[in-house]
């Protein structure tokens, strides 16, 4: 931007004499109007060009890598990954990349985005509670890929006929997996729901009967199997209680979870008619990731194939 100039006075006058003994000299304006509206010209620019020029997602991308997150961590889910990855996934025409992302927002905002292409760290339920949670999000549940490994742990006894009248019982602390961990305790014997009562809508207001007066608390994940020597019984994920090296020997009773809480692929509602995330979906569904979830030792008794019993 140029500096602004005071104007010449012509030869042949002065300037007229002001009461403070100098003369008072007008600035010509334009310029810095000029470079203002230059600097208002671009910044409209810098923010319409985007506007008008959006990045497109890897999803729509002939070629493009197809990220597929879970959350940070996850070794199971990472080795799924990572199996589709390599062996499934180029029988489909596509290239697909792991990654971990940090929480359940994180991830499912990318995947609504575009930003990555699918997420299986969640099933259906706990998917209608992001949805319900951020309107914003398109998301769907492709199709069903394995079971997580849920069931009841004890430190302290064997069986569940074994667990005492008055116990403490730990659920965990979001609704979805509240009512797995009913669902389970009902197929244990241990309670009743009400009739109608569904496996993924359950409710501590949904017992018809606690024939062991057994007493809950909520605790989340990671707290529920450090807590495990302080509780008489806990209903909750292998994958938590291998990674808090709590022996398998003490999940007592676990019967494979309903269709309910299938893990899913889930993917942007915006891309799911585009080749990339249909042959995406074809991949997931493809046999061999049923053969590998049945028989990798490094997925055993966490991700469970969709027909185990």
């Amino acid at each position: 931007m140029s500096t602004p100039s005071t104007p010449s006075t012509p030869s042949n006058s002065t300037p007229a004499a002001e009461p403070h003994g100098f003369a008072l000299k007008k600035r010509r304006r334009w310029p810095w109007i000029a470079g203002i509206a230059v600097v208002a010209v671009g910044a409209a620019a810098a923010i319409t060009i985007p506007l008008l020029n959006p990045p497109t997602s890897a999803n729509a991308t002939e070629g493009a890598t197809l990220v597929v997150a879970t959350a940070e961590g996850n070794a199971a889910e990472q080795a799924l990954v990572n199996f589709v990855a390599e062996e499934v996934a180029p029988k489909y025409g596509i290239s697909v990349e792991f990654k971990g992302l940090a929480d359940s927002n994180t991830i499912n905002r990318a995947v609504s985005e575009g930003e990555i292409a699918g997420t299986v760290y969640q099933h259906k339920l706990w998917l209608s509670q992001v949805l319900e949670a951020n309107p914003d999000f398109k998301e769907t549940a492709a199709v069903p890929v394995f079971r997580w490994g849920f069931g009841l742990w004890s430190d302290k006894y064997t069986s569940v006929d074994q667990i005492p009248d008055g116990g403490t019982v730990s659920l965990y602390s979001d609704p979805a997996n509240e009512a797995q961990g009913l669902w389970l305790l009902k197929e244990a014997g241990l309670i009743t729901l009400k009739d109608g009562t569904t496996p993924g809508t359950a409710t501590q207001d949904d017992i018809a009967t606690n024939p062991k007066n057994l007493k809950f608390t909520l605790l989340d994940f990671a707290a529920q199997s450090r807590a495990l020597p302080d509780l008489d019984l806990a209903a909750g994920y292998t994958e938590y209680y291998l990674a808090a090296n709590i022996p398998i020997e003490q999940q007592i009773f676990a019967p494979a979870a309903p269709d309910d809480f299938a893990g899913q692929l889930t993917i942007g509602s915006d891309f799911a008619d585009t080749e990339n995330i249909k042959n995406l979906v074809a991949a997931f569904a493809d046999p061999a990731v049923q053969e590998f979830l049945a028989t990798d030792p490094t997925v055993k008794g966490i991700l469970l194939p969709i027909d185990a019993k």
